[in-house]
């Protein structure tokens, strides 16, 4: 069985976090899918607002968390879904909100609290996983599921990156 493509990259403070934002969703095609994945705090809706802002989002200061409503949608180079999982109870729930149509459309689906509706996420998508080092010290660790997703993470990982 292949390896899964990986890298971890730590940012130092929120200018990096939004670099490394602002890469990946330059590099976003018709149809990803991001999972973010962290704890409460961890700053998933701040990095939203950076992978919006390499989108070309008309406004990122609109860019916000979806928690109560569960989706936000936003005009971009290419559209962008927002959602949020954090007050599912359920996948069954967050199916119900016709994700699979918007997983297979031709817009960026951005999920966070992924790892609460894992078994409804498709088998291809990018998984990034975001833990609190320090204050503004976010560590992130990015994986590919699939083969356009690997051809990204290359582009995305820094040169002297080797992917794991």
């Amino acid at each position: 069985m292949a390896e899964i493509p990986s890298f971890s990259h730590v940012a130092n403070d929120l200018t990096d976090t939004e670099r490394l934002g602002r890469k990946l969703g330059a590099l976003l095609f018709p149809g990803a899918v991001v999972a973010l994945i962290g704890q409460l705090g961890a700053g998933k809706t701040h990095f939203v607002r950076a992978v919006a802002e390499g989108l070309q989002v008309r406004n990122p200061a609109a860019v916000n968390s979806p928690t109560f409503v569960l989706i936000q949608e936003y005009p971009a180079r290419l559209p962008i879904y927002h959602f949020d999982a954090y007050r599912l109870k359920t996948s069954r729930e967050f199916a119900e909100l016709g994700v699979e149509e918007y997983f297979r459309g031709d817009g960026v689906c951005l999920v966070e609290w992924a790892d609460r509706v894992h078994d409804t996420m498709p088998e291809e998508r990018l998984e990034i996983r975001i833990a609190v080092v320090g204050e503004t010290e976010r560590s992130f660790t990015i994986t590919a599921f699939g083969e356009r997703y690997r051809i990204l993470l290359q582009s995305l990982a820094p040169p002297t990156c080797v992917l794991n």
